[in-house]
């Protein structure tokens, strides 16, 4: 009897010791070599960049986008807003609330207008670059938006008017040599005329005419 109770006693201390030490090896345990962990990335900022910024109608726009994912592919939507000015000679429109908006010549020469929507592929880092060839005159704005990651980016272009020549440009080329020609024959023909009568009126003084 006595010898069951000390077994009993036993039991119940290495009970009391074991509970400790299983909610200790519960804890997270720091690394066995004590390194630090380098702290998670930031995310990627996707951007879209145009090259150049201002163009004439007629011209081309490059566009760089960067951060998007890899080999997926951008869609790209087009939105255009008149110019904050007038063009010179063009008169504003006045709204019904009698406010003014400008008026921008358009140019139709181009057989199709340009797409308002298109898509882009990105390389393996996420980068694309594309062209692009305005028809409207105005504030271009560029939103690229990838299909698989859903980042996004946008960037802006001013379109202006096609230069028109001056109606005043010097004249070059050889238009002065026409004149210079022209009254360098006068001159000659002047001399030859001079030498004939002279030499006519000399026959008649000394008898010589027939």
């Amino acid at each position: 009897m006595r010898l069951s109770r000390i077994l009993m006693a036993l039991t119940v201390g290495l009970a009391i010791v074991a509970v400790p030490t299983a909610a200790g090896a519960a804890q997270p345990q720091p690394p066995a070599d004590s390194t630090p962990q380098p702290p998670p990335y930031p995310p990627v900022t996707p951007s879209l960049t145009a090259n150049p910024t201002t163009i004439f109608l007629g011209e081309t726009v490059v566009l760089t986008g960067t951060g998007f994912g890899p080999n997926e592919i951008v869609d790209i939507d087009v939105t255009v807003a008149p110019l904050a000015a007038a063009v010179p000679g063009q008169a504003p429109a006045r709204r019904s609330d009698g406010t003014t908006v400008a008026m921008v010549k358009v140019d139709y020469s181009q057989p199709q207008p340009a797409p308002r929507h298109f898509t882009a592929q990105t390389d393996a880092n996420g980068n694309f670059t594309v062209s692009y060839r305005p028809s409207d005159v105005g504030r271009l704005t560029f939103t690229a938006t990838g299909r698989t990651s859903g980042r996004t980016a946008s960037t802006t272009i001013t379109v202006l008017p096609k230069k028109k020549p001056h109606p005043h440009l010097p004249v070059t080329g050889d238009n002065l040599s026409t004149p210079l020609k022209v009254g360098g024959g006068l001159v000659g023909a002047g001399v030859v005329l001079m030498l004939t009568a002279f030499g006519w009126r000399r026959r008649q003084r000394f008898g010589m005419t027939r």
